[in-house]
């Protein structure tokens, strides 16, 4: 027969062992967040005088290394800057991902803002340019059927670019980095 002198510890571990398990599962099924980096880009190397405007193409490269989660992305927006001057922006249309896929978005050329183009321009040939890369966009998760509510989430980096009109890190890719700060409507918020 149970007495209460031994009722209440085996109680206590009942609750313990609960509360561990629920741990173990939260800690599990926590979905992990996306990868991005900028890889494949290519701008001119020099102002034509036949045509001054110019272009460039990059393809953003988003890893889902979660085995267990499905990502959904809200168009993905892109600015490109120049000191802090606008270079240009681009947006990659909302898509679904599968669990630990892997999927190059190829982006159509941005068209680079002129007046900044000509300081530029002058930078690349020495091989000390660096354009800054902002990415937003709202992600939602499902797990085992369960979709999560929308996250807004920032992403940032540095292109460096080299003399060739290249990316000049040694494997041509620049990871972007999760920023703690996101700009909505003029306000700024933390995560």
């Amino acid at each position: 027969m149970c007495t209460t002198k031994h009722f209440h510890p085996w109680l206590l571990q009942i609750i313990g062992l609960l509360g561990l398990l629920v741990l173990c599962l939260w800690l599990s099924l926590r979905p992990k967040e996306p990868k991005f980096a900028i890889i494949q880009f290519s701008i001119p190397t020099s102002v034509s005088s036949e045509n001054p405007r110019a272009t460039f193409n990059y393809v953003l490269e988003v890893k889902n290394s979660d085995k267990e989660s499905s990502i959904y992305y809200d168009d993905i927006l892109l600015s490109f800057k120049y000191k802090q001057d606008m270079v240009g922006n681009s947006t990659v249309p909302g898509f679904d991902q599968g669990k630990g896929n892997n999927d190059d978005q190829h982006v159509p050329p941005v068209e680079i803002n002129q007046r900044v183009w000509r300081d530029l321009a002058k930078e690349i040939p020495r091989g000390t340019a660096r354009l800054n890369v902002e990415l937003f966009t709202s992600i939602k998760y499902k797990t085992w059927g369960i979709k999560s509510k929308h996250r807004k989430i920032k992403y940032q980096g540095a292109v460096p670019i080299g003399s060739d009109g290249k990316i000049k890190d040694k494997k041509k890719k620049v990871k972007l980095h999760r920023s703690k700060r996101i700009r909505t409507g003029g306000f700024l918020s933390t995560d």
